[in-house]
């Protein structure tokens, strides 16, 4: 179901937000002030295209520790991101959504771009992860990735 929701989101919208995305990673880029807001972009761009089984979340959250987008830095990033693009952006994922959830049909693609609005207005320190990533790092306790398995056993002369 996953794969049919994402085949559909790529042609009736997904494909252009992801290019939107793209293109604002390639300004950031070019600028160079911009280059931390870039990869921002360029993780946000690919989850555009195929939303579907994914979620943003916070990459402390996901690790358990802090790093250079999640801390201090980070939340200055944010704050300089939303003032010059994250508000607009936000704003057209929220329109998108508004005018795809006026259909039943529309209410899935609807609530993906809720979680781009979401994702477009503080996206520093953020990562994009499958929903069966997510579910092994709550398995395994908040803030941590599950445990490796242990190796295999040998068994006679090594």
């Amino acid at each position: 179901m996953i794969l049919i929701l994402n085949i559909l989101w790529f042609i009736l919208g997904g494909f252009l937000s992801g290019l939107g995305w793209l293109l604002a990673a390639l300004v950031m880029a070019i600028t160079i002030i911009g280059l931390p807001w870039a990869r921002s972009c360029f993780t946000l761009a690919m989850f555009s295209f195929w939303p579907f089984g994914r979620d943003v979340v916070s990459r402390k959250d996901l690790t358990g520790r802090d790093d250079l987008g999640t801390g201090t830095l980070g939340l200055i990033g944010n704050v300089i991101w939303f003032v010059l693009c994250g508000w607009w952006l936000a704003l057209w994922h929220i329109a998108a959504a508004v005018t795809l959830g006026i259909t039943i049909i529309g209410i899935p693609f609807a609530l993906q771009h809720l979680k781009l609005a979401l994702a477009s207005l503080l996206p520093v320190g953020k990562t994009v992860v499958d929903y069966d990533m997510i579910d092994r790092s709550r398995s395994a306790g908040r803030g941590s990735m599950p445990p490796a398995p242990p190796p295999p056993a040998r068994s006679g002369n090594a």
